[in-house]
């Protein structure tokens, strides 16, 4: 695959990857800001604002942009992270300028209307109030508030009922003109198209979005709180255990990648093996990673019985405790290179997973790390390598959350 990366006048870089055998064509649009770069008092503004850009343009009624989509069997949507906003949409080849004008019309001049502000601020505090429905959401957002402790990379990407509420439509237009800048900005674009064309119509659809010059002000998180209990209702209780990580560009994260696999990332994992497979406490155990600019974290997860709680909670530790003494064994070394290699060359098949590579690397790095490169990465990793990684990042301080009856 021959990718295309090239930097507008105007600061706006543009990744294109050409996709002979497929009849659609992903665009994506990174906007390098998220909830960790949000002022306290109105935390959630970016996740406000994704919502906000699709309720119109001045050329572009809500209604509009819907319809545009659905006209030709395309979808789009965007998603709010920590350190990103994006924006994607999904059409046929043909219709690639459609998706591209359509993108650079909503991230460019959105009509930010005090009347959508309003009608859209009750969706959000509806989805906050259906979040909190949600007792595994409710475990993993306490988790990463007790990680990273008085740091926004704690706070929930959609903000609180407090904050959400304070948030002004002045609040919101400042913050767009402010952080919605072409330097800070990917457009990816993977499917069965034309480089320089598509290139060009970004520059065209994109060229009033003007450059800043600066990068963002981040501050590592520097302190953990302890272990909490969250008392509800629910049938079963939840439980998260977990630590600090690895950032996205750290060189060990290969040797993490290997290390969660065996550990819970898969069927064949030890966390599944044992605690559902072998006893049957669980429906659901499972472990998984996160990664930042500038600092990471790993998770184990399970829901059970309240009267099994005890026994999952104790099987979890123990199950860290060995891998982080041994590591992986030379047989979940090899499943779990087999596993992230082989999942990764399918995912290349699916032009959306191509422009989320595209735009979720160079939002972070700068730079394409080649395909054959990656799986390489992967394929290097020795069990000596995975056994250090798990020793020093497993037996670091952990934390413990349950969500569920006392």
């Amino acid at each position: 695959m021959t990718e295309r990366v090239v930097v507008l006048d105007n600061g706006l870089t543009v990744a294109v990857d050409p996709m002979e055998t497929t009849r659609s064509v992903s665009v994506g649009v990174w906007v390098g800001v998220g909830s960790r770069d949000e002022p306290q008092p109105i935390a959630g503004v970016s996740h406000f604002l994704e919502h906000l850009l699709f309720k119109g343009t001045s050329q572009r009624s809500a209604s509009d942009i819907s319809r545009s989509v659905d006209r030709v069997g395309g979808d789009i949507n965007a998603y709010t992270a920590r350190e990103n906003t994006t924006f994607y949409c999904r059409m046929p080849a043909r219709n690639v300028n459609d998706a591209i004008s359509l993108l650079g019309d909503v991230i460019s001049t959105p009509s930010l209307r005090p009347s959508d502000v309003e009608s859209e601020r009750q969706v959000i505090l509806e989805e906050l109030a259906m979040d909190d429905e949600s007792p595994d959401d409710i475990a993993h957002r306490v988790f990463a508030e007790q990680l990273f402790a008085d740091h926004s990379l704690g706070r929930d990407p959609g903000g609180t009922r407090q904050s959400v509420s304070a948030t002004t439509v002045d609040d919101i237009r400042r913050f767009h003109a402010e952080h919605y800048v072409a330097d800070r900005m990917v457009v990816a674009i993977a499917g069965a198209v034309d480089p320089d064309a598509v290139i060009a119509d970004v520059e065209s659809a994109f060229s009033k979005i003007p450059s800043c010059g600066s990068a963002l002000n981040r501050t590592m998180p520097v302190r953990s709180a302890g272990d909490r209990s969250v008392h509800d209702g629910t049938e079963q209780t939840h439980v998260v255990i977990g630590g600090l990580g690895l950032s996205r560009m750290d060189p060990r994260r290969e040797c993490l990648d290997v290390v969660n696999h065996a550990l819970g990332g898969g069927l064949s994992s030890r966390l599944f093996d044992e605690i559902r497979e072998r006893r049957g406490l669980v429906y659901t155990v499972f472990s998984g990673l996160s990664s930042f600019s500038d600092i990471g974290a790993w998770s184990v997860y399970a829901a059970t019985n309240p009267e099994r709680a005890a026994e999952v909670q104790d099987l979890m530790m123990s199950i860290i405790d060995d891998m982080a003494k041994r590591g992986p064994t030379s047989d979940e070394l090899a499943i779990s290179i087999g596993y992230l290699v082989g999942a990764f060359e399918m995912s290349l098949e699916d032009s959306g997973a191509r422009m989320a590579r595209l735009g979720g690397m160079l939002s972070g790095s700068s730079t394409i790390r080649p395909v054959d490169e990656q799986i390489a990465r992967w394929g290097r990793v020795t069990q000596s390598d995975a056994a250090e990684v798990a020793a020093t990042l497993l037996n670091s301080t952990r934390l413990t959350v349950s969500v569920g009856r006392a």
